[in-house]
């Protein structure tokens, strides 16, 4: 199937095209000043389901704490996780340390070069693997990502779901057709660029591509309706009231999320399910130790996540002195707040804090 699609594409020209816009147009980013395989790495983890403008400023203070694979495999995961606050996505973090740990301990630190070594590291797929191969390594291998499946969905006028795997695949070997062979780093940047400047989701701009002659959607006039995805689950929605609980030492409750399933690891305030919010104070004394006093409405957000939505009462609260019973959980100064990791929805309550 791929050579019968193939078979009057200009492969060659295709390629003269697009590298000579890519050279001339690249984007400048902090992580092509470098073929470093680790900072490859860490960029295009940080990139996933994650804007170029929101991933620069994280990339370069996460490069300034943890310049080498020893220096990350080394840190405490907290330190960690406290780099990434913000970037959501937290496993992702979290793979990354558990992974370099690896390459430091079975391969003396060096980022592996062959896709076998380097598919087995944790939180290592098809696209990362392809994109450490190629632009760090110059190897032909395909690093097909979201922007990579709009292009060629577009450019071969692909119809299948790229929401299935078996379409991923699919691209994967065309990718592995048509990459260059003298320059497979430039190219598959320069596909990710393209899809992200020019080839975009919505109103393309087809009169300014360079690979618009070589482009099946462009010329029927279906661009937009391309490429074909199905859409994903309503989100489940989540109801809780959180907690700001202070007590007479102006310290606030904090506890530890854990260490698996969503925002593992991190620091958040006590969230209380709306179900329990007739016993709340039960709840709190029950599940913490604490005696609740005063509790006062602060306000209300919605956070969003892939799969699932949080809507979020926040209430301040005042407690008794006393011990707080539960492991996980502790009082904590105003100021030493900023040293704990919290999710996006718990820093936006900080503005709450006396």
């Amino acid at each position: 199937m791929v050579k019968q699609v193939l078979k009057s594409f200009n492969i060659l020209q295709f390629q003269e095209d697009l590298l000579q816009w890519y050279y001339a147009n690249k984007r400048d980013l902090p992580w092509r000043k470098s073929q470093d395989p680790y900072r490859v790495w860490v960029s295009e983890i940080m990139l996933q389901q994650t804007k170029v403008d929101t991933v620069i400023p994280y990339y370069y203070r996460f490069m300034e704490k943890f310049p080498t694979v020893y220096d990350l495999a080394e840190a405490d995961e907290q330190d960690v996780l406290k780099a990434w606050e913000g970037l959501g996505y937290y496993s992702r973090a979290r793979n990354l340390q558990s992974a370099v740990r690896e390459v430091v301990a079975t391969y003396d630190g060096k980022v592996p070069d062959t896709p076998e070594e380097l598919g087995e590291l944790k939180g290592v797929g098809p696209y990362t693997k392809g994109a450490i191969l190629s632009i760090a390594y110059n190897q032909p291998e395909p690093a097909v990502d979201g922007n990579v499946m709009r292009v060629f969905s577009r450019v071969l006028k692909i119809e299948d779901d790229i929401a299935q795997a078996k379409t991923r695949k699919l691209m994967e070997e065309y990718v592995r057709e048509v990459i260059s062979k003298e320059d497979p780093s430039s190219f598959n940047q320069a596909i990710m660029d393209l899809g992200a400047t020019i080839c975009t989701p919505k109103s393309p701009g087809c009169m300014l591509c360079p690979i618009a002659e070589h482009c099946k959607a462009y010329e029927e006039g279906i661009q937009e309706q391309l490429p074909v995805k199905k859409k994903a689950k309503k989100q489940k929605l989540m109801e809780y009231v959180v907690l700001l609980i202070k007590n007479d030492k102006e310290e606030y409750l904090i506890e530890k999320r854990p260490s698996n399933g969503l925002l593992a690891d991190l620091w958040q305030f006590p969230m209380i399910p709306i179900a329990k919010v007739n016993q709340i104070t039960d709840f709190v004394f029950q599940n913490y130790g604490v005696h609740l006093e005063l509790m006062v409405s602060k306000g209300k957000l919605t956070h969003v996540f892939s799969h699932i939505k949080w809507d979020l009462e926040i209430r301040a609260a005042e407690a008794k002195m006393g011990t707080v019973t539960k492991e996980s959980a502790r009082f904590v100064k105003k100021y030493e707040l900023k040293d704990y990791p919290f999710p996006v929805s718990h820093q936006k309550m900080m503005k709450y804090i006396d």
